[in-house]
């Protein structure tokens, strides 16, 4: 034990362990990160010779009216998805009580984590077909004549795609306050029921509060993913019609390479992690507290 002590007290041999994801990180990390800064000062098309034009590019994305909606519709996502989280508190809670079947259910929740992003987008895309879906056929049998085009109508495009991206994710955030409700000594619990605390009054009284620090973590996790998020958009709906769709990724993607802006596209991608680091960094603040529940 004292060789261990030793060596893991060792500056070098502590460095020599470190250096390998160090460097990882480096040049998967930080240099995309800097170029990505560096090429949004340039106007180039991805191919030929850069010119360096300054700040240009990032005056012209602050005043770019779609980068802002598409800034909009992220962060709208942002607190769809994290609303959600109370959704999927509930589910954990129920599975953590001990119901019959709650294995199976936890199973079941964890399907959508196992499918691709463009596998799913082609599911949904089924089930939102206006004439012959899953969905409008069940509205049409309760008797909607004229059930919404889901994809193609501007003013429901973006809350129809928010379905199947906190479908998505469910079995993720159910996973991990399950396993943290689980973390929770039985003893306390039944302390509780002796003392003739109701199931409602111990959730809100012992395990939400036990679990909250978890709780503070998926909230960063669900905002900032959330304004990162782009492969399920783009498959389903590309940023459309006409824009009502577009989400801060997709919109960096098209200028990039759809059209070769590569300069603009970089500019807006530099311009996506400053704001979901000042999130991040807000979020942190919120949730902050100065007592930790131990237990």
């Amino acid at each position: 034990m004292n060789i261990v002590n030793k060596v893991m007290s060792n500056k070098w041999i502590i460095t020599l362990y470190t250096l390998p994801a160090l460097l990882l990180i480096i040049v998967l990390i930080v240099v995309p990160l800097i170029l990505s800064g560096y090429f949004g000062l340039m106007n180039w098309d991805g191919i030929g010779a850069m010119e360096f034009i300054g700040l240009d590019n990032y005056i012209v994305a602050l005043q770019d009216t779609k980068f802002w909606q598409s800034a909009m519709h992220s962060f709208l996502l942002a607190l769809f998805s994290a609303l959600s989280l109370i959704a999927y508190l509930a589910v954990a809670l129920i599975l953590a009580s001990k119901i019959k079947g709650a294995n199976l259910f936890r199973k079941i929740y964890l399907i959508p984590m196992l499918l691709s992003s463009v596998a799913i987008a082609q599911l949904w895309i089924k089930v939102y077909n206006p004439s012959n879906g899953m969905l409008n056929s069940i509205l049409m049998t309760l008797g909607v004549n004229n059930p919404p085009a889901w994809l193609a109508d501007p003013n429901i495009v973006l809350y129809a795609i928010f379905v199947p991206i906190i479908w998505q994710y469910a079995g993720f955030y159910i996973l991990i306050y399950y396993a943290a409700l689980k973390n929770i000594p039985d003893s306390l619990i039944e302390a509780a029921k002796i003392d003739g605390a109701t199931p409602l009054q111990i959730a809100l009284k012992i395990k939400i509060p036990l679990i909250m620090n978890v709780f503070k973590v998926t909230i960063v996790l669900a905002i900032v993913g959330s304004l990162k998020y782009f492969d399920l958009i783009y498959v389903m709906t590309g940023g459309g019609p006409n824009g009502a769709s577009e989400v801060m990724a997709s919109y960096m993607y098209k200028l990039a390479f759809s059209s070769y802006d590569f300069g603009y596209g970089s500019a807006i991608g530099f311009l996506l992690l400053i704001i979901t680091l000042i999130v991040t960094v807000i979020v942190r603040k919120v949730t902050a507290t100065k007592e930790e529940i131990e237990y």
